[in-house]
């Protein structure tokens, strides 16, 4: 598949290095950490560094509250990297809830598969098309990915967040 550049968006199902798999109840710290260390220190153009706003912003990235996404059913993912959880992936219905990564393993192509990953799970479960609420920092990664923007989903606290879907069905 290739989007308007002509830049090839697949990716094959197990990249070096990089483990997906669904997350557990034993996952919980880990995954914690990764959100939480994700906004701190990758997002600060969403937050701007303002301490209440991260405060908001993780509030329920704790152990506890995702222990009780997994419990109820929520799809969530986790990618391993070098023997560490490096980014955390969730989705809902026909939305991908969250992509975080953590800052120590930027740059190794471990987000990408993980949207790979959380796209493939969609269209197996025979949706057609995905949404999610970008960022600002996070905006350009999915416009990269063949994602469209469909404007302003309003905010979440301080973070102003960008509605956008993509289609799921390969272009022949």
């Amino acid at each position: 598949m290739q989007n308007k550049r002509g830049i090839s968006q697949a990716f094959p199902q197990a990249i070096e290095g990089i483990y997906l798999r669904r997350a557990t109840v034993f996952d919980v710290f880990d995954l914690s950490k990764v959100l939480v260390r994700s906004i701190t220190q990758l997002c600060q153009a969403d937050h701007q560094n303002d301490p209440e706003a991260i405060a908001q912003w993780t509030a329920n990235k704790d152990p506890a509250t995702i222990r009780g996404w997994i419990a109820g059913g929520a799809q969530i993912w986790l990618a391993e990297h070098a023997g560490q959880v490096a980014a955390v992936g969730g989705l809902r219905d026909a939305e991908i809830t969250l992509l975080y990564l953590d800052p120590d393993h930027t740059g190794h192509g471990i987000g990408a598969a993980m949207l790979y990953r959380l796209e493939q799970e969609l269209v197996s479960a025979g949706h057609a098309e995905a949404r999610l609420e970008a960022t600002r920092t996070a905006q350009e990664f999915y416009r990269r990915h063949g994602w469209q923007a469909t404007g302003q989903c309003g905010a979440r606290g301080d973070v102003t967040c960008f509605a956008m879907r993509k289609s799921l069905h390969p272009r022949v």
